[in-house]
């Protein structure tokens, strides 16, 4: 840079400064500006509250219309007195409220309740009161119809039966009945008596507005909210469902439905339709704060079919129930619908292929172990060692891939030692290969135990934490093998950390820690040159993951970390094993002896071996061609 180059860039900047200082307000026009925008915010706010204003009194006068609609209609059953009925068996208890003629409250019998995550009963509730509400809306030629305005009168009322009627006048009546089964589910069946002219010629759905605050049932907060879920199926198809981490409001979903479903991490309320909810419903999802003693915020507004003549009923069927996969099967069979529901997938198994290993594996072997009345501590170590054993073959084939290769490092570094420099990268890999390829030895092979753990380890991150079975159960020093176990508590949130720790998670990490530092090692032993160098730098990054996962699993369930701190330690110790019953000396000498038959006999060259030898032959040929391309390009420039 010359020296009128930097008298250039200090003329500029005074310009600039010079400018700035002179087109800078006084500090009475400041003063003007500052009033000015907080007359603006005022404004911006009190057009907030009028809109905010309006639309509340829309929706009030909406309400209005709609009770005012009914009250005409329906005059005589607009006063009385609520009562509740309550039908109940062994598993559930339901009470149903002659006001609005719908469940207000679901008692889940012989499952510890809990209060804001502490346990004070010996009931779950699952929802009670405001808690959960639905309504179903009727739009008639000249008036509307909501059903929780209505008073019904009840009769044949037992145990699991109860029939509700709401008179109209004039023999016009609406009438549900209720059926509750021998475990969670609740039938229900809406009809009009009496009421065909009232409505549309084409009028045939009627409105559905159900919506819930789902409790929290958990001590762990944050983890029990990861797995509660708006659920819902779709009609022919799969089930799918709302974002749990991110609000969603009147998300639409096209396609028609057979049930949604509002899910916390181990129950669920189910609303199966049996004419299917039309398409284009609007389902909501809002998280709710921490300590609010709730977890989400659901609502779901649908349209079902609805028979204004009465001769055929709106039907519905209710679960009000546990995630347990093998429950829901069998209590699908109770449907009247005959539909393929498919209500097991409540409990969620992963994505396709760790579905598939939860499907066909885990959860019979789970169901086995269960069955024998063991401890599901001692259910987890189980199928750990079960999962070591299939593992086995593969694992030590690919740790004796990676002894082989240990013990020819000599040999590698002697084939590579004039490659040293960054230019011969390519040339060093390549006599490597060579070197491999006549040992017969696959340096691929020792990737396999991660890929061989992986699937599994996803897999069992997908079924420990939606096992109901391990709700609740203690296990050495851990009292609920569903939520953390903490050694450590305190009232405040910190960041990353919040307000536990929990020593599964700690016993993981020490684990993951250990085996990553044998895994190193091993992998350290077998690297030539640079390629040591370079680990060195990698062995951080394997030290870091393990305090990257204290902070991922310290909210996560103790059975989860459970099963991967006694995973880890098993793997620990087959590697350690296997190390110290490998003979190097031996070991080499076999390959020595490969080595000779494949040098006397190419032709027994196979498999990896054989294909190594063809890519190094034809990447000799390439650059033998490539070669002689450049000196004749050389001598026709020189001629």
């Amino acid at each position: 840079m010359d020296k009128n180059t930097i008298t250039g860039f200090v003329l500029i900047a005074l310009v600039l400064i010079g400018f700035s200082w002179y087109t800078k307000p006084s500090e009475e026009e400041i003063a003007q500006q500052k009033e000015q925008l907080e007359k603006q915010r005022q404004q911006a706010v009190k057009d907030s509250l009028a809109a905010v204003a309006k639309a509340q009194k829309a929706k009030t006068d909406t309400i209005q219309q709609t009770v005012a609609d009914t009250t005409a209609l329906f005059y005589s059953s607009m006063n009385g007195k609520a009562e509740d009925i309550v039908l109940k068996n062994e598993k559930l208890e339901v009470t149903i409220s002659t006001k609005g003629g719908v469940t207000k409250k679901a008692i889940l019998k012989n499952f510890i309740g809990h209060s804001k995550g502490k346990a004070d009963t010996k009931d779950l509730t699952l929802f009670d009161g405001d808690d959960q509400q639905l309504t179903f809306m009727l739009a008639t030629k000249e008036a509307n119809i909501s059903t929780a305005d209505l008073f019904f009168a009840p009769s044949e009322v037992t145990d699991s039966t109860l029939t509700l009627t709401a008179n109209a006048g004039s023999d016009k009546k609406l009438t549900i009945k209720y059926l509750l089964g021998n475990d969670y589910m609740l039938h229900m069946k809406m009809q009009a008596t009496g009421m065909a002219g009232l409505f549309q010629p084409n009028y045939s759905l009627m409105d559905v507005y159900w919506q819930e605050h789902c409790r929290q049932q958990e001590k762990g907060f944050t983890f029990e909210n990861r797995y509660a879920t708006l659920t819902y199926k779709e009609k022919d198809g799969s089930t799918d469902y709302l974002n749990e981490t991110s609000e969603k409001r009147d998300e639409k979903i096209e396609p028609s439905l057979d049930w949604v479903a509002f899910k916390n991490q181990f129950f669920s309320a189910v609303m199966i339709a049996k004419s299917d909810f039309a398409a284009n419903a609007l389902l909501t999802s809002i998280p709710q704060e921490k300590g609010s003693g709730y977890l989400k915020q659901y609502e779901a507004k649908l349209k079902t079919f609805f028979d204004p003549t009465g001769k055929t009923p709106s039907e519905f069927e209710f679960y009000y129930g546990p995630n347990d996969f093998r429950l829901l099967q069998d209590v699908e069979q109770q449907s009247t619908f005959g539909k393929d529901l498919e209500l097991q997938r409540l409990v969620y198994l992963g994505w396709p292929l760790f579905r598939w290993i939860n499907r066909f594996f885990t959860i019979y072997v789970f169901d086995f172990l269960t069955k024998l009345g063991i401890p599901m501590g001692v259910v987890l170590i189980l199928i750990t060692l079960l999962l070591k054993l299939i593992t086995f073959p593969l694992v030590k084939k690919s740790y004796m891939s990676s002894a082989k290769m240990r013990v020819l490092k000599p040999k590698l570094d002697e084939a590579t030692k004039q490659f040293n420099k960054p230019e011969d990268a390519m040339q060093k890999q390549q006599a490597m290969m060579q070197e491999y390829a006549k040992y017969g030895v696959s340096p691929m092979a020792g990737c396999l135990p991660m890929l061989i753990q992986m699937p599994i380890w996803i897999a069992m991150f997908n079924f420990v934490p939606n096992a109901i079975q391990l709700r609740g159960q203690s296990f050495l020093w851990i009292d609920d093998l569903s939520t953390y176990d903490p050694i450590w508590q305190w009232d405040s949130n910190l960041w990353l950390i919040g307000d536990h720790l929990s020593l599964t998670c700690i016993l993981f990490c020490v684990s993951n820690i250990l085996y990553s530092w044998m895994t190193m090692r091993q992998q350290r032993d077998q690297m030539v040159g640079q390629q040591a160098e370079q680990m060195k730098m990698m062995q951080w990054m394997m030290y870091l993951m393990p305090l990257m996962f204290f902070f991922m699993f310290n909210d996560y369930s103790s059975g989860l970390n459970f099963y991967y701190f006694i995973s880890l330690f098993f793997s620990a110790a087959i590697m350690w094993t296997l190390r110290k019953t490998t003979n190097d000396e031996k070991l080499l000498a076999i390959l020595e002896a490969r080595y000779k038959a494949n040098k006397d006999n190419p032709k027994k060259l196979s498999g990896l071996a054989a294909r190594l030898q063809a890519m190094q032959e034809q990447q000799a040929e390439m650059q033998r061609k490539r070669e002689e391309l450049e000196r004749k390009r050389k001598g026709l420039g020189n001629n």
